[in-house]
């Protein structure tokens, strides 16, 4: 019975070509780190054309390419680059989690846990952060990163001016 049902299985898009490994092909990684100094809270920065650069560098031709942000208070998105978009969600974002709301993180007369000097109010960002997450995975596929038409790739700045790190990881087949 369980045979009859993996007969069963159609493809999604049955006509798409399916890429097969080429024999002169080998497991290949290769990782950048990309820097930026944001200018302010709940900035959206395209990275799209830094992150396909570095796939093309790569010599992918068939893997993935992980996104990643090494903040807790600045994520990495796949959205639609529309200017009102992006309003939107920054007001959005701003609703759920306000930077002028009691945060436990925020109360330096309790917080004893990795506290610094200069130590910024930033709970909200933390919270806000819980909404987009740290990374967003792409998979490659002829060298080309498959990204829907309306596709791009972000860093979302939630706290303040400074800088950034996002580390941008290809892996997979590449081309010998």
């Amino acid at each position: 019975m369980e045979a009859d049902a993996a007969s069963r299985i159609v493809p999604l898009h049955a006509d798409a070509p399916v890429p097969t490994a080429q024999p002169s092909s080998h497991f290949a990684m290769h990782d950048e780190t990309l820097e930026y100094w944001t200018e302010q809270a709940l900035q959206f920065i395209d990275i799209t054309d830094e992150v396909r650069a570095i796939v093309e560098r790569s010599g992918i031709i068939s893997g993935q390419v992980t996104v990643f942000s090494r903040h807790t208070t600045a994520a990495v998105i796949v959205n639609e680059h529309e200017p009102l978009l992006l309003n939107d969600m920054a007001r959005t974002l701003s609703r759920l989690a306000p930077a002028g709301d009691y945060y436990e993180h925020n109360d330096f007369s309790i917080r004893t846990v990795n506290v610094e000097e200069n130590e910024p109010a930033n709970g909200h960002s933390h919270c806000q952060h819980l909404f987009l997450g740290a990374s967003e995975n792409i998979p490659i596929r002829d060298g080309e990163m498959l990204l829907g038409k309306w596709q791009s790739i972000f860093l979302v700045e939630l706290d303040h001016a400074r800088r950034r790190l996002v580390l941008v990881q290809a892996m997979g087949l590449a081309a010998d």
